[in-house]
């Protein structure tokens, strides 16, 4: 059997801020994956909306 550990890396959901405050049907988001020890608080990234035709700011969500 492989042994568990709780690994210092794990899979975060990225999703627009700007989206939500334009009305529009649909939501934005990308998977990625952070450094727990590196990054303790909440990623924010720019990634590309294809909703909006724009690259916007992308905050990690629980």
């Amino acid at each position: 059997m492989a042994k568990k550990s709780k690994g210092n890396r794990i899979q975060v959901i990225l999703e627009c801020t700007e989206h939500k405050e334009s009305g529009m049907p649909g939501t934005s988001r990308y998977i990625t994956t952070k450094n727990r020890k590196n990054t303790p608080d909440r990623m924010e990234l720019k990634k590309y909306n294809p909703i909006l035709k724009k690259v916007t700011v992308h905050k990690e969500i629980k």
